[in-house]
């Protein structure tokens, strides 16, 4: 009997589980869809190290869906909360007809239990279906080959998706038991009468209150975009977290102590039409949700910052590929002859004998022919010494530097080179070739924050001292290049001077850059193979050699792309969609509770229009407050992320940031449409 009830009640209140039953069967989705990439990854062909990163956003991803399944819990219990508000009467009633709690704790069980059932298995279908696309997708961000394509279910997926979703029913089933049992008969029957107790909030208090919040968001808004520079160890970036956390708290508590005796001065808008009565009604759910309200605008400001900037940083670390990799290898040896690498680290006795010798004559040590596997090769040396330092090359703009960036390393030795050396290279990567009288000196580099850094030092005609030599730079801004292959502008700063500036005795590094002797990609990864299969050598411990290859360099950017963009639109939709179910649930809760106002207005002859545009007006004014805060936070944390994408390279954030704002209209706009003709719907019954 009790299970014929409680499908009975599931299919009468099914309009009030639209929202809560379409939220679930979108968490249970998604869920599944990002935990099944590692069965999708399985049939594409892609290379070793790949497959490493796709392993590592695996993992990462794995780690993302514990918080998930906290939010989604929180939403659910959330959702559970407002629902068993609105049936409160009709657990009266059967309480009155004599069933006793215990049973209409094992009936909310069972409909919890369907509910949740039928659910998971819509969501799991859903995310199976879905699955076959993000395939496809996955494919196109590793650049993978997928002639294997098939159809693939994910067990391990399936199985984590189960046990995730079922704790949480557990823990709403026991919520629910719970709840109907500290709950007096009175209670059930009146609860349609009784409003949420508004405690009146002193006007001069508020005021203060908002006066602190606004200046503890000024501060977090100033130190993550003109104050960034003070954010110099990872630590100290929970400072403008925190402000901004308790500063979104306080500004919802502070607005809804006095935002009606604000919108009350206006008496000419106040009493216009039915302002009066949605003012009223938003003051007093603003009363009753600043928690909730403060919550929803973080979510939303994460979502907001996570997407346009995960796009943008996607983008950043895979534009540029083809202008910074500009040749199939780099390889580099650190050493001087005082047996100790240009890094400082002390040479072993097997390692000094080969501290000594060349690149070329190392690859014959490990038994590899140059000519054989490599064309195009170019040798240079480069130079280094600690009587020129950064502090040096600063000048006199040095003290001001110091005291605004603390972190920069100014005692780190300069990176040198001979001017005919670097135009060597320069004419291989296709860059702008200089020139150079006796006495003079220039700075190549095109990472943006240590240009601006050097400039200032260039400015000032800050002269250098060189194996006793003074030298004098002949531009005063650096000069745009590179030497070192990598996914994004990454040069901070290389020294050119000319040939003769330099000698044998502060050599500190020896060079050697080539393309590869094969016509396709797949003799490219043939002889990458070769190169990495050179560590099993018994030689190579001792070689100090380091390799940067165009195939790594691409492979790590496209698997850092991927990463963000999938932890990125993982963690956004989820925050985003359990914002906007939040805000809908609570407004359908308000407008059951509300329905005997609106039957009131409709008595007094208020015209019906009137009535559905008042509750269109008190929806989206509950929906757009904490979408505005949002905004306005996003606005400073989007430049924060600009400054942090910078290091990737240069990105344009607009087309990101677009597709973010189309993405939360479809959404969240999408939310709260249904739930204006959901509420108009429940407001006419």
């Amino acid at each position: 009997m009790l299970l014929r009830l409680s499908l009975r009640n599931i299919k009468r209140s099914l309009k009030d589980y639209t929202i809560y039953f379409f939220t679930l069967v979108l968490g249970v989705a998604i869920f599944y869809l990002f935990n099944s990439i590692e069965s999708q990854s399985v049939m594409m062909d892609v290379s070793s190290s790949t497959r490493e990163i796709i392993k590592m956003m695996v993992n990462f991803l794995s780690g993302v869906s514990v918080l998930v399944s906290f939010i989604l819990g929180f939403l659910i219990i959330y959702a559970s909360r407002f629902l068993m508000k609105r049936r409160h009467k009709e657990f009266g009633i059967y309480m009155i007809l004599g069933m006793g709690k215990r049973q209409i704790s094992w009936i909310l069980l069972c409909e919890t239990f369907l509910i949740g059932l039928v659910s998971l298995g819509f969501g799991l279908l859903i995310g199976i279906a879905l699955s076959q696309v993000m395939s496809i997708f996955v494919a196109n961000m590793f650049e993978a080959d997928m002639t294997r394509f098939e159809f693939i279910f994910s067990s391990s997926a399936t199985f984590k998706t189960i046990l995730y979703f079922g704790v949480i029913y557990v823990i709403v089933m026991i919520f629910n038991t719970f709840s109907i049992g500290r709950q007096q008969l009175i209670d059930l029957l009146l609860s349609k009468r009784k409003n949420e107790q508004i405690k009146a909030k002193n006007t001069w208090l508020c005021t203060l209150v908002f006066l602190l919040s606004i200046g503890m968001l000024g501060y977090a808004y100033y130190l993550v975009t003109a104050g960034v520079t003070q954010l110099d160890s990872a630590d100290k970036i929970f400072i403008p977290i925190a402000l901004g956390i308790s500063g979104t708290y306080l500004l919802f508590w502070s607005l809804s102590g006095f935002i009606l005796k604000i919108m009350m001065f206006y008496k000419k808008h106040y009493f216009k039409g039915l302002n009066s009565f949605i003012v009223r009604q938003f003051s007093s759910q603003m009363n009753t949700t600043v928690f909730s309200m403060s919550l929803i605008c973080l979510m939303l400001f994460t979502t907001i910052c996570v997407l346009s900037s995960g796009i943008a940083l996607k983008n950043a670390v895979t534009s540029n590929m083809q202008e910074f990799t500009p040749v199939d290898i780099y390889l580099e040896k650190n050493w001087d002859l005082a047996g100790q690498n240009a890094n400082g680290k002390q040479y072993t006795q097997g390692e000094i004998a080969d501290s000594h010798i060349s690149i070329a004559e190392t690859f014959h040590q490990l038994d590899f022919s140059i000519d054989k596997y490599f064309k195009d090769v170019y040798t240079v040396n480069t130079y280094a010494t600690n009587d020129l330092t950064l502090k040096d090359t600063l000048g006199k703009a040095f003290p001001s530097i110091k005291q605004k960036y603390t972190f920069l390393n100014t005692d780190m030795a300069e990176n040198i080179m001979r001017i005919s050396d670097y135009n060597q290279i320069a004419k291989r990567y296709g860059q702008k070739q200089f020139q150079l009288s006796d006495h003079q000196y220039m700075i190549v580099a095109n990472f943006d924050n240590m240009v601006a850094i050097r400039n200032q030092g260039l400015k000032a005609n800050s002269p250098i001292q060189l194996l006793n030599q003074t030298y004098t730079p002949k531009y005063q801004t650096c000069q745009e290049g590179f030497v070192v292959p990598s996914s994004n502008e990454s040069n901070s700063g290389i020294i050119l001077v000319p040939d003769q500036a330099v000698n044998e005795s502060i050599r500190v590094q020896n060079i050697m850059i080539a393309n590869y002797k094969a016509n396709d990609k797949a003799g490219c990864q043939a002889i990458e193979d070769k190169i990495i299969a050179l560590d099993q050598h018994p030689y190579s411990k001792n070689t100090n050699l380091d390799a940067i290859t165009r195939i790594s360099i691409y492979e790590g950017s496209v698997g850092i792309g991927a990463m963000v963009i999938f932890i990125g639109i993982y963690i956004g939709v989820v925050f985003l969609i359990s914002s906007a179910a939040l805000l809908a649930l609570k407004e359908l809760s308000e407008s059951a509770d509300n329905k005997e106002r609106y039957t009131m207005l409709r008595k007094i002859g208020t015209d019906e229009k009137m009535i559905q545009k008042a509750l269109f007006k008190q929806i989206a004014l509950f929906f757009v407050a904490p979408l505005m805060v949002a905004i306005v936070h996003s606005v400073f944390g989007i430049q924060f992320c600009t400054y942090i994408i910078s290091t990737f390279g240069k990105q344009n954030l607009l087309p990101s940031i677009i597709a973010t704002v189309i993405f939360i209209i479809l959404i969240y706009g999408g939310y709260m449409m249904v739930t204006y003709y959901s509420s108009r719907a429940m407001l006419k019954d």
